[in-house]
């Protein structure tokens, strides 16, 4: 496998927001690390390379590896609550081709690295799963974080199921089906550490407080601490689960996991919506990673993450694409430019995000919930050679200054469209904007007609489904879910 070489461009952002680029010019690789940086004369370069923008390649903090689309399968977007019904629609899956698409679509928009939050199929197959993701990864060439998930309470609605017989037919009050153990998941934790490679991490995955019992907290804390391994969980998505967590737990559910030593900086949390000043001010000081994901809470009616003030208080934030971009087209800098509008600063009001902050995010401050502190996010020598090239003439093609700032044009316009190649270990895993490790058009038709023929042979009962969002509707408003500590965290 090739890891070294040469990449060429007229324009080079070795930090983006943080110096000015350099160009024309070169990077050299070599063993999977940058070796050197050095300029070089116009005439040097081809017409294609005198083309390009070289930079650091992208990082997506927080995804749950859909190959399939959720629209596909008529999951419609609606309230998260209501939502997750829904994706009791999705037929069955190969789980490496839903794996294998969804990071090859993510390397075609740039993105080097994501943490994967995965979403079993069969809680029976999740060793299974595990592989076949990790297969994915080595294929696409994308650095994964597997998130495990750990997920031993309130699988239908935040409290008790049974009280959804208000409003359903005796028959169709759902069962508490049985859960894995915290034993179980331990187990499999360390049967999964077999699957890692240089491109495949795990990661403990407390899926949710809302989701996961104080034993299991606890327990995850304690391995995470004895381990080193890195934990990633959703917290406050949505203002039921802040409602939740406050009956749940009157002394705040933020007190409570920093009391058993989950808030640290190997802890990153997903949405972190409804979340108020006294807990961001919590977080930063125990140096805790955030992950924002503008397009899914937008598309999942769960509100806007104040990213503006997360980072004012002093919080890492990433900016993840949580498998429900606004368009569906796994487009990252699409992404990173929508977190900018929905932050950015307003003159007179209170200061906002500026380019360099969202580049940032992008690039570093997403990397590190899901590598660590590895060098990354930046071009420089020893630092990963984690990089991508951009099509700059077509993004800067109606500009009238001769040597326009890359970094408004960047943040401001450019998408995958304009993505031409990414370099993630000194492997080439992008050229000519398309995935070189696997034929995506070919496995996402041949994906797609076994997921319309899995429809077909199990179709999913659609009246049945609305009736059960009618009634977690009808649950949440009349307050069932702040039952207060006795029956919440029974």
């Amino acid at each position: 496998m090739i890891r070294h070489g040469v990449v060429r461009a007229g324009t080079i952002l070795a930090a983006p927001g943080h110096a000015p680029a350099i160009g024309p010019g070169e990077v050299t690789y070599d063993d999977g690390r940058i070796t050197g940086i050095r300029p070089l004369p116009a005439s040097a370069l081809t017409d294609e390379e005198a083309r390009l923008l070289l930079m650091p390649a992208l990082a997506n903090a927080h995804d749950h590896g859909r190959g399939l689309r959720t629209l596909a399968y008529g999951a419609s977007d609606s309230s998260l609550e209501t939502w997750l019904s829904a994706l009791g629609r999705q037929p069955k899956l190969d789980p490496y081709a839903n794996a294998a698409i969804a990071f090859a679509r993510m390397a075609e928009s740039g993105v080097c690295a994501a943490n994967h939050c995965h979403n079993t199929q069969d809680g029976r197959a999740l060793l299974e799963e595990a592989e076949a993701v990790s297969r994915a990864a080595r294929d696409t060439g994308i650095r994964v974080a597997f998130a495990l998930p750990f997920f031993d309470r309130n699988p239908v609605v935040y409290g008790d199921a049974a009280a959804l017989g208000e409003w359903l037919p005796e028959e169709e009050v759902p069962a508490t089906p049985p859960l894995r153990s915290l034993a179980e998941n331990r187990a499999l934790m360390a049967a999964a550490a077999a699957f890692e490679h240089p491109l495949f991490q795990l990661q403990y995955c407390p899926v949710g407080p809302q989701w996961v019992t104080d034993e299991t907290m606890v327990a995850i804390a304690r391995d995470s601490a004895e381990t080193g391994r890195r934990v990633h969980m959703h917290l406050l998505e949505t203002s039921r689960q802040r409602d939740w967590a406050d009956a749940a737990y009157p002394g705040g559910l933020l007190n409570f996991l920093d009391s058993i030593a989950m808030l640290g900086p190997r802890l990153t949390i997903a949405h972190a919506v409804w979340l108020r000043s006294d807990e961001l001010a919590l977080l930063a000081a125990r140096g805790v990673n955030v992950s924002v994901n503008p397009s899914s809470n937008l598309r999942l009616r769960s509100g806007h993450a104040p990213m503006a003030a997360m980072r004012a208080a002093g919080l890492r934030c990433g900016i993840g694409m949580d498998g429900m971009s606004l368009d569906d087209d796994e487009d990252m800098l699409r992404e990173m430019r929508l977190c900018w509008h929905m932050n950015a600063a307003t003159d007179g009001a209170a200061p906002g995000l500026d380019a360099a902050a969202i580049l940032e995010a992008g690039l570093c401050a997403g990397r590190l919930g899901i590598t660590g502190d590895d060098g990354g996010g930046r071009l420089a020598a020893g630092a990963p050679a984690d990089m991508m090239t951009l099509d700059f003439s077509d993004i800067a093609r109606d500009c009238v200054d001769r040597d326009p700032d890359p970094v408004p044009l960047l943040v401001g316009r450019a998408t995958r469209r304009h993505v031409r190649q990414v370099i993630v270990d000194g492997r080439m895993i992008v050229a000519e904007g398309r995935c070189t490790g696997i034929d995506v058009p070919a496995l996402e038709q041949a994906f797609t007609a076994a997921a319309r023929d899995a429809m077909r042979a199990a179709p999913p009962d659609q009246p049945r489904i609305e009736r059960m969002q009618r009634a977690i509707v009808l649950y949440y408003a009349d307050g069932r879910h702040c039952a207060g500590p006795g029956k919440a965290m029974s």
